[in-house]
């Protein structure tokens, strides 16, 4: 059986946000496919991407939104090369400059 791709199920990514360290974005899962995602536990990225979720390299799951468990949340270090998956140095430098001069830090 094929895994699902994005035209399959409308999984809703939210728009990026960061704090000092990383960037952040959750993904919602449709309702039907919440027995799909396994409970108590953090997926790795074959199984995230297994279901159709599909992002830039570097992203990890980390938590899942208990109240709501379709809500999958998903970091990566800041000045991560989206092409590779790793941390830039200069990338991660210029990242954490603009979110200190946007914050007033």
């Amino acid at each position: 059986m094929a895994a699902a791709g994005p035209d399959d199920h409308p999984f809703i990514y939210s728009d990026k946000y960061a704090d000092g360290a990383y960037e952040y974005r959750h993904v919602t899962v449709p309702r039907d496919m919440v027995g799909e995602v396994p409970k108590g536990r953090i997926m790795k990225e074959a199984e995230w991407r297994k279901l159709g979720i599909i992002q830039s390299c570097g992203w990890e799951h980390y938590a899942i939104h208990k109240p709501e468990p379709h809500i999958l949340l998903f970091r990566r270090p800041l000045g991560t090369d989206p092409t590779t998956g790793k941390v830039d140095p200069r990338l991660a430098k210029a990242a954490v400059d603009k979110y200190r001069k946007e914050y007033d830090l």
